[in-house]
């Protein structure tokens, strides 16, 4: 028996409810109520909160979840949420960041004195700068290849076991990493290095799935705000993660590998903070349709999104021009300013101190300021800073000592970490701001697959270049960053 509109849908799910009450919930008992509560779904009714809330947790939950989310909630008014999930998913995300912020200033410059033994001395620079982009890329060549899938299964199974996964694949291939960065064969140390670098981008994929988390717990108008702290995580995690890496070294000169146990104990942390503490935040309703996995045309399909393709193609580029610097900061680090493994740590902790700072900055910034405007500054500011990087390899050319280029450098590197932090957040929260509540994992899985696929392209581009030029890196990448500005008026106009 169904009701009209008068009724309101009421009757249709007190039946559904009696249902559920006086029957055994057989396969045909749920599928009727499925079908009431979706008759009344498409009429536009919205079930009483009783029969919402009654069975949220108990067998019954799998008839609720067929309910679409945009009849569970709006989208300026979101389904509460376990109280502190922001903050145990940024808690969680820190302390697994701080052990990529120990890897990061090492690698590269343990993975070039292994392939220059394994290639030796006579080979081309651009072998060796394109094994070394192989390796620093292999990292995103995973994290584009598994992040929409994963995103897509948070969507299905929910947050926390996407979010635990990824952290005990960390706890496992930052130990290899150790283990990989200790030994004397180097052939065989490139090819575990290579091992943990692969198996790290598969856990790492895993961001997506909490930019899901912040998008369940926030409403529209302050989504930004909720991304920003993913970054901000970043930004600590990349400040405190190399100042560990530097007391490893400190506590063990003789044991290059202490970094990476460091790291791994670290996530091992994260991995029992949220095994324990960690709430699913995924709402009910949200991933009632079977999902596919990875492949082109779900990509092109969010790509094809109006207000959202542009978006992701300028935050593409940008990347792109953002990780040919990144990638080859260590080896700029040691080759122009000469500086040591330990006190290339700490330049690298003050870049992490700048991204935390500029996102802190934003936040609140972000009440006033429009995304699309934070988009164009952060745009300028990392062009600029990028390209002005390429000027000062210029200027180590005999005309200025590594002193002297110390403080420009700096300077560079502000300019350019703070255009970043501002970018990343109004990109993200722009994304998720206009798309479909009910895709939130697989819009953000694409975007952060797109992502990871320029970091794939600009390691690879910006090692080799390097190789050849260091100067060239710098100036391509600043120019990448700054042709996208014209697409920005198309964007604001969403």
């Amino acid at each position: 028996m169904i009701t009209d509109a008068r009724a309101g849908g009421i009757p249709v799910f007190q039946r559904t409810e009696s249902i559920l009450q006086t029957r055994r919930h057989s396969r045909h008992t749920t599928e009727t109520a499925r079908i009431l509560i979706e008759h009344q779904l498409c009429k536009g009714f919205t079930p009483p909160p009783r029969l919402r809330e009654k069975y949220k947790y108990q067998t019954s939950r799998r008839i609720v979840s067929h309910i679409p989310r945009r009849f569970m909630t709006s989208q300026e008014n979101p389904t509460p949420v376990p109280r502190g999930a922001l903050a145990l998913v940024f808690i969680v995300v820190f302390i697994d960041l701080l052990g990529f912020g120990i890897v990061l200033p090492l690698l590269p410059i343990f993975a070039d004195t292994h392939v220059k033994s394994v290639i030796g001395p006579s080979a081309s620079p651009v072998v060796s700068g394109i094994i070394l982009g192989l390796l620093m890329s292999s990292f995103s060549v995973m994290q584009f290849l598994f992040a929409p899938g994963w995103g897509k299964l948070s969507d299905r199974v929910g947050r926390r076991p996407i979010l635990l996964m990824g952290l005990a694949g960390s706890v496992l291939f930052y130990a290899l990493f150790g283990y990989a960065s200790d030994l004397e064969n180097s052939a065989l140390a490139l090819t575990l290095l290579f091992v943990a670098r692969i198996g790290a981008g598969v856990a790492g994929a895993t961001i997506s799935t909490a930019q899901a988390v912040i998008a369940d717990c926030t409403p529209q108008e302050k989504r930004s705000r909720g991304m920003a702290l993913i970054g901000a995580a970043f930004g600590i995690g990349f400040t405190f993660g190399p100042l560990i890496g530097f007391a490893a070294l400190t506590l063990f000169p003789n044991h290059a590998g202490a970094t990476g146990y460091f790291a791994a104990a670290l996530s091992f942390l994260a991995f029992l903070l949220g095994w324990f503490r960690l709430p699913e935040t995924r709402l009910v309703g949200a991933g009632f349709q079977p999902r596919k996995g990875f492949s082109l045309a779900g990509f092109g399909a969010v790509l094809s999104m109006k207000g959202i393709g542009p978006v992701i193609l300028v935050f593409f580029l940008t990347t792109i021009g953002f990780s040919t610097f990144e990638s080859t900061l260590a080896l700029m680090n040691t080759d122009l300013l000469h500086l040591g493994k330990s006190t290339n740590f700490l330049l690298f902790a003050y870049v992490g101190l700048t991204l935390s700072l500029a996102n802190g900055a934003y936040r609140p910034l972000s009440k006033r300021v429009s995304e699309t405007a934070f988009m164009t500054l952060g745009m300028v500011l990392m062009g600029f800073g990028v390209a002005s990087l390429g000027g000062i390899t210029w200027l180590s050319r005999g005309l200025w000592t590594a002193d002297q280029l110390l403080i420009p450098m700096m300077i560079s590197l502000t300019v350019s970490v703070v255009g970043f932090a501002f970018l990343t957040p109004s990109a993200q929260g722009l994304i998720s701001r206009r798309g479909d509540p009910e895709r939130q994992g697989e819009i953000l899985g694409v975007n952060q697959g797109c992502s990871a696929l320029a970091r794939i392209l600009g390691p690879i581009a910006g090692l080799t270049l390097y190789k050849v030029d260091p100067m060239l890196p710098f100036i391509i990448g600043g120019a990448l960053v700054l042709i996208m500005l014209p697409v920005m008026p198309k964007i604001r106009r969403g």
